[in-house]
């Protein structure tokens, strides 16, 4: 019998290796994905506890595919914590706009962000992937090879076809799809 415990290897292993690779990467994802900031470390620890959990069961823990099921179970946290501050009421809220004009920029912003949203949303997934490690978790286009698989050129080759792509729905007033 081994004195390792399960922690030593396997999937925990890479696991382990990969938060503390980037201890702050989760954190930045529960910002991205509409967390607020103040939320941010409680739904990032959420998520590494539910990995953990959970990592026995992961098909396959190299990289890439540790990487994509990490971000499920950090969006799921995520959602979970909307869901849950849906059902709750938090306090009262308090009507700090100045007048009519904020609003109508509040509500001209939310339709930029929402066409944006589904713009991204939209693209293929082979495009949308390296574009979101790209952008939202400021990894090199070798580092986003290295977990997808792809080379560095072909990866720097499909956020330039994802920024064409979105740039176009831009163009279009934010409209998916035409």
């Amino acid at each position: 019998m081994s004195s390792a415990s399960p922690a030593s290897s396997g999937p925990h292993a890479a696991l382990e290796a990969m938060i503390r690779s980037d201890p702050q990467r989760l954190r930045r994802r529960s910002i991205s994905l509409g967390v607020d900031p103040s939320d941010a470390d409680d739904v990032a620890q959420d998520a590494v506890m539910r990995a953990w959990r959970a990592v026995e069961r992961i098909h396959s823990p190299e990289p890439g595919q540790m990487c994509s099921w990490l971000d499920t179970i950090a969006r799921s946290a995520a959602y979970d914590l909307a869901r849950h501050r849906g059902r709750h009421h938090v306090g009262p809220l308090v009507d700090d706009r100045g007048g009519d004009a904020d609003i109508a920029i509040d509500v001209e912003t939310r339709l930029l962000l929402t066409g944006a949203l589904g713009a991204i949303n939209d693209l293929s997934d082979d495009l949308r992937r390296p574009l979101l490690l790209s952008v939202v978790d400021g990894l090199s286009s070798a580092e986003i090879a290295d977990r997808l698989g792809l080379s560095a050129a072909a990866v720097r080759q499909r956020v330039a076809r994802a920024r064409k792509a979105l740039a176009t729905c831009r163009k279009a007033g934010m409209e998916a799809g035409d």
